[in-house]
């Protein structure tokens, strides 16, 4: 890659925002400067452009091995570094699922081979695979993740003892999704008795209850609270959830983390109305009351993380009625991009942006020199023209799925240059056509 000098940028990182240059070697960050002149290195000149961290999503389900006609690791990369994520952590809920160390490697291997952004994999726990994980090695992946609600391809852990056990035996930040299995049970129950299988989209929320979530979380947060264990708790999505969580400490500390998803936060339970089942989602799209909520607490940092869920699944699953339409969307070409648009609504600050999507998952889960703009830090990189609109349409969807629950939306900032260690992998000109995507590492002593 020789070296590449990005000039005349405006650098998000680390709660501030400077004007300066960038000089890039051999994949990683060589100096950050004011003003930096290097005649062998290719000038990139970004015309005052923001350039901040590449976006380090902690949840996606790319859907392969096995579901691979929803999406892959291949496409769905490739509209991750499209929307500035340089850096994704894969879940275990596809065919076979991820519960066994050689399954782990096997799409280690895969990612290896097709990968377009930096990946790693999460370790699934089940009822019955304790002595499994005990012998995973706690560098190897990003950590461990336990369904303790049923989705896309049931993970269920519903044995208390094995719950309890998995707690205790794993240093491994352990994420967990949050809904009680049998409020949900009941609830679908009674919608199915009075309207069939064709219950109406609206109803989502009433089944998938914020009862359900935070029955489902507040007993995470006390068995780590019990246990010692290190938990993330995914995709909150309720405001009464939000009071489980603290801000008293700093997050290198924090034993008991959590995030919320970008749906949470751009949509409410009026868009059931137009979006119909294409913003089903589990957890479920709640009151406006809700992401209101969920923004004072992700401002406030009880709310660690920003991330995805991106789920892919084809438009004619999600057309079905609603008992038989999936859960789930593809979002992390769009992620960064609304966002974005918060920030010019004055919702939140480039810097606090930042550091919920790029600074808070490489330190939650120990990244080796990722998310930050560092000298001798990984040059995984996004410049951002804050001020050239665009529309999301079909024409410029990157998803194998085709569709995004943002169509016709349309965004202020564009992102124009994506880096994934040091190499351009996305631009003006499109993508590039060779890969330069890495496992990533981690410091756990």
């Amino acid at each position: 890659m020789g070296r590449q000098l990005i000039k005349n940028a405006r650098l998000v990182n680390e709660h501030r925002i400077i004007e300066g240059d960038i000089l890039l070697k051999d994949g990683k960050i060589l100096k950050i400067d004011g003003t930096i002149t290097d005649p062998n290195a290719k000038v990139i000149d970004v015309g005052g452009s923001y350039v901040m961290p590449g976006v380090i999503d902690d949840q996606v389900h790319f859907r392969e091995p096995g579901l691979t006609h929803k999406g892959d690791i291949a496409s769905e990369s490739r509209a991750a570094i499209a929307g500035g994520i340089t850096t994704f952590m894969e879940q275990p809920n596809t065919n076979p699922q991820t519960v066994t160390i050689e399954k782990l490697e096997e799409k280690f291997a895969r990612a290896a081979q097709t990968a377009h952004a930096n990946y790693s994999f999460l370790f699934g726990g089940t009822n019955d695979n304790l002595e499994e994980l005990k012998r995973l090695d706690k560098n190897s992946c990003s950590g461990v993740k336990l369904f303790l609600g049923s989705s896309t391809g049931n993970m269920l852990v519903d044995d208390e003892t094995v719950l309890e056990q998995i707690f205790r035996s794993t240093e491994m930040v352990i994420s967990t999704h949050c809904e009680d299995e049998g409020t949900i049970k009941d609830n679908l129950e009674k919608y199915r008795e009075r309207y069939g299988e064709d219950i109406p989209i609206q109803y989502h929320p009433m089944i998938r209850s914020g009862e359900a979530c935070f029955l489902s979380s507040s007993k995470a947060v006390d068995l780590a609270k019990r246990t010692g264990a290190r938990l993330h708790v995914f995709h909150l999505s309720t405001g009464k959830e939000t009071q489980l969580f603290t801000n008293d400490i700093p997050l290198e500390q924090k034993k008991i983390t959590a995030e919320v998803c970008i749906h949470h936060l751009w949509f409410s339970q009026a868009d059931y109305e137009t979006k119909g089942t294409l913003i089903k989602w589990n957890p479920a799209v709640k009151t406006a009351a809700d992401r209101e909520q969920l923004w004072k607490a992700l401002l406030d940092d009880r709310l660690d993380v920003v991330a995805t869920d991106h789920a892919p699944h084809l438009l004619q699953e999600k057309n079905n009625v609603y008992t038989k339409a999936p859960s789930g969307g593809p979002l992390v070409q769009h992620a960064l991009p609304a966002m974005l648009e918060k920030y010019h609504q004055g919702i939140i600050s480039l810097e606090k942006i930042v550091e919920k999507m790029c600074h808070n998952p490489a330190i939650l889960f120990q990244i080796h020199k990722r998310g930050f703009l560092r000298e001798g830090y990984y040059a995984d990189l996004v410049v951002v023209d804050m001020d050239s609109p665009w529309q999301v349409d079909k024409k410029n969807i990157a998803y194998k799925c085709g569709w995004s629950p943002f169509e016709g939306e349309t965004f202020r900032s564009q992102i124009t240059h994506t880096f994934v260690n040091g190499h351009l992998a996305y631009g003006k000109e499109g993508f590039s056509g060779q890969r330069n995507a890495k496992r990533l590492t981690f410091d756990r002593d």
